[in-house]
């Protein structure tokens, strides 16, 4: 049975994964009608992105990391009806990307 190579912690582009589980979290969503892969996949970036935050910085920066990428999912939502689906994704993405890129990958 082949080993899986996972990239090493150090060589993840936080900022890179953030923006897919978002993006792509919506979109899988989306285009499937099936709500819970969305879940799926904003989660498994969720969990990519905070092995890499917590082994490139601290415990309290993963924290604040994690709470944001989880209310930029919760607020994408209020904000989608003031501003549609794809600007509010797309907005949310942007701090959440900036941030991650900002505090761990620069």
């Amino acid at each position: 049975m082949p080993m899986i190579d996972i990239k090493n912690s150090q060589d993840v582009s936080t900022a890179t994964v953030v923006a897919g589980g978002l993006i792509g979290g919506w979109l899988s969503a989306r285009e499937t009608g099936i709500r819970p892969l969305g879940g799926v996949v904003l989660a498994a970036a969720g969990v990519w992105a905070g092995r890499s935050w917590l082994a490139k910085t601290d415990v309290p920066t993963t924290v604040g990391l994690s709470a944001l990428y989880v209310g930029a999912f919760g607020a994408s939502h209020p904000l989608a009806k003031k501003i549609g689906s794809w600007p509010s994704v797309l907005a949310v993405t942007a701090v959440t990307s900036a941030a991650s890129y900002a505090l761990v990958d620069r």
